[in-house]
């Protein structure tokens, strides 16, 4: 048995020691996500069968959430840095949990369509504000626990656990939904966020960065270039998960539904295996890797005339995709002081949030005028601009570190 006290023996516990906090971090965006997640497949049936609305107010059920979170997650951001992390996030869960509630309400108020909409629509409100919440200030604790340096490692970590909540939440919501009707989907949510908060607590708060805090301009004017690679690079994957269904039938193929699982795989097991690679390379350099490798898949999917090429086209898009927001994410919080991470991750995110809103319509435009091979290969060029950014922004890096280095010498002549 291998002595503790040797280097390596050493070394491995404090990597599982580093795992582990991040682990017992990111779960709570587990637990946030899979309520999310619950509600999404059978939230349109509910508002539309069971209490007579039409499509459009089926889906502004579901979209108000995305409006809530894209509303609030410079709040949330703010927050994390000024009250710290571990209260954003149990903030988070505690609008979970009344999410939950509400939910529960509107399904009990069925003999009154418009009062069990209005809860609905409340309930979905606070819904996205606790995705803010809880995901902006679980990676900020995560951050304040295991150091900066392991940045990339976290926002990994969280990304798997908010995509893997989302997979598995969908089909149990449809199971619970089948089984025990819609009131049990806000029990549910209700009891997985009060099951939650009491962990939160018991959790070691990390400490608040002290010192003058950047004001919100200055911390946006540093991250916004940052966002906006993110959003270019997110509009494949908003294209792939909004329009291949309809990319699917168009062509008359079956099996859409395996095209969404396998770059959710590819997704995640890159996340699992590679997430390591950003510190030691370079998050420009990942990114703009990762950028590529998702271009080339878009012009596969874009180019798809069967099925399995375009299955292969989501696989590589995926495969590409994965690394993208952790690897500008970290050069991101490096441009601002510790003390602004948070907000910085919050203005980040953002960026995300307004490409997956933007896609839905702007893919349906380009779809109409020229087909939906045509949204793929658009999202292509976009992801290609996006290196073409992430390549600039590396070079201005690299230029104020040359200049610093030169005021360094300077001041020590």
């Amino acid at each position: 048995m291998a002595d503790a006290s040797h280097p390596s023996a050493t070394q491995e516990g404090r990597h599982s020691g580093v795992l582990l906090s991040i682990l017992s971090t990111v779960a709570f965006t587990f637990a946030a996500y899979l309520t999310i997640g619950l509600s999404l497949a059978v939230l349109p049936g509910f508002v539309n069968t069971n209490l007579g609305f039409g499509a459009m107010l089926a889906g502004l059920a579901i979209s108000i959430q995305y409006v809530a979170t894209l509303l609030s997650r410079p709040h949330a951001g703010r927050m994390a840095d000024a009250k710290g992390p571990k209260r954003t996030v149990m903030t988070g869960l505690m609008m979970c949990a009344a999410s939950g509630g509400l939910l529960l309400l509107a399904a009990l108020a069925t003999r009154v369509p418009w009062l069990s909409l209005c809860l609905i629509f409340i309930a979905r409100l606070a819904l996205g504000c606790a995705e803010s919440c809880v995901g902006t200030g679980a990676i900020a604790w995560g951050m304040g626990q295991v150091g900066h340096r392991h940045t990339a490692r976290v926002i990994s970590w969280n990304g798997v656990a908010t995509y893997g909540a989302l997979a598995a939440g969908a089909p149990l919501g449809v199971l619970l939904d089948h089984h025990y009707g819609f009131a049990i989907i806000g029990t549910v949510t209700l009891l997985l966020a009060l099951a939650a908060l009491p962990l939160a607590q018991l959790k070691r708060a990390t400490i608040t960065v002290t010192g003058e805090r950047a004001s919100f301009r200055t911390v946006a004017a540093r991250v916004v270039p940052y966002g906006i690679g993110l959003a270019l690079g997110s509009i494949g994957f908003g294209c792939i998960a909004t329009f291949i269904t309809l990319f699917y039938a168009a062509h008359g193929w079956s099996n859409a539904a395996l095209a969404l699982t396998v770059f959710g795989v590819v997704f995640v097991g890159v996340r699992f295996i590679f997430a390591r690679t950003i510190p030691t390379v370079g998050g420009y350099r990942v990114a703009m890797v990762s950028l590529s490798v998702e271009a080339i898949g878009l012009i596969v999917l874009c180019l798809a005339h069967t099925a399995v090429m375009a299955g292969m086209g989501a696989a590589i898009a995926g495969l590409g995709f994965s690394l993208v927001f952790p690897a500008l994410g970290v050069e991101a919080v490096h441009r601002v002081p510790a003390h602004s991470s948070g907000s910085a991750l919050g203005v980040y995110s953002v960026f995300m949030d307004v490409a997956m809103a933007l896609t839905g319509p702007l893919g349906g435009w380009v779809a109409g005028g020229m087909g939906y091979n045509a949204i793929y290969g658009f999202a292509a060029l976009a992801a290609m601009a996006s290196v073409v950014l992430a390549l600039v922004l590396q070079m201005q890096a690299m230029k104020e570190h040359a200049q610093a280095q030169t005021q360094q010498r300077d001041v020590a002549t």
